[in-house]
């Protein structure tokens, strides 16, 4: 079973059984079987299939945190030990967005004062992680607010409330967003995501017609799509979008503005090791700080990024 569990967790990596072949030197055929014996065997689905498409379901996440750490186990057998088994291991869940922008700061601040312990970031979508910690596989998730009510024993602090803003090729004219939704072919923020149902409630509110062109959740796709002159997006102004790219336009939503709340949902923190408390204080901080910095000045000559 070594073996599909290191092809199961290039898969998660990957994103695709494609790309999970080419970097475990596998045709794609015998990637698709590997898995299918590893369900079997596991007697669980591991992904939700969708035609051709397979995407990692709450079950999938759960084994492969424990793959995770089986596989580890297994490459050090026989090695001499050098750390101490109590060093303190935290799983943080976390969202493309913040990976990219809150993690790295915090976690950097974190290991500056915490040499004993061991994080590790668990990627996934907002809903995934919401399972992951309910459950008590991981310690935290940097996501997207939930739309429903959470369950007692679970804490939300925001990091960012980000406004939507109607984002269109910057060759495009005019300001009046409701025309411009009409008239320009329009990018989705997908509908499966927290972020893309608060576009998808906001459009029904608004009742506008659209020209549908493509739906997708990452949102640097989506950016580049406007930039590349393929059509308009409501899109969430995060802090590595506080100033926008060359190719893009922002317009306000004025009164009609909704926003993107993200934030760390955790068991309460009483019941929470005092690392795992600090870490939590590190990325609280960190998120202030970009926050402060997204409210500044915009810079000459900006480029397109990561978001």
């Amino acid at each position: 079973m070594i073996r599909e569990l290191k092809t199961f967790i290039a898969v998660s990596r990957e994103g695709t059984f494609a790309g999970a072949a080419q970097k475990v030197g596998l045709t794609q055929a015998a990637v698709s079987a590997q898995m299918q014996r590893l369900e079997v065997e596991l007697g669980f689905a591991l992904f939700d299939r969708h035609g051709r498409s397979a995407k990692i379901n709450a079950k999938g996440q759960q084994l492969l945190l424990q793959a995770q750490e089986l596989i580890q186990l297994y490459s050090n057998l026989g090695a001499t030990p050098v750390a101490s088994a109590k060093a303190m291991h935290i799983n943080v869940g976390a969202i493309a967005t913040l990976q990219r922008t809150v993690l790295p700061d915090a976690l950097a601040d974190f290991h500056s004062t915490s040499p004993g312990c061991h994080t590790r970031i668990i990627p996934g979508v907002s809903m995934d992680m919401v399972n992951l910690v309910d459950a008590g596989d991981i310690d935290m998730a940097a996501i997207i607010r939930p739309p429903f009510q959470l369950q007692s024993e679970l804490q939300w602090q925001t990091l960012a409330r980000e406004p939507f803003r109607l984002i269109v090729p910057s060759h495009v004219a005019g300001s009046d967003w409701t025309q411009l939704l009409s008239e320009q072919p329009f990018i989705r923020y997908d509908r499966a995501s927290f972020g893309g149902r608060l576009v998808d409630r906001f459009l029904r509110q608004m009742h506008v017609a659209l020209h549908e062109i493509c739906e997708c959740d990452e949102l640097e796709t989506i950016v580049k799509l406007v930039a590349n002159g393929a059509g308009v997006a409501l899109f969430p102004q995060t802090a590595a979008f506080a100033h926008w790219p060359v190719k893009v336009r922002a317009i306000d939503l004025g009164v009609h503005t909704f926003y993107r709340e993200t934030g760390l949902l955790h068991r309460q923190e009483q019941s929470l090791a005092e690392p795992v408390r600090q870490l939590i204080q590190a990325i609280m901080k960190c998120a202030a700080h970009q926050q402060v910095m997204a409210a500044s000045p915009p810079r000459l000559n900006s480029r397109l990024t990561g978001h």
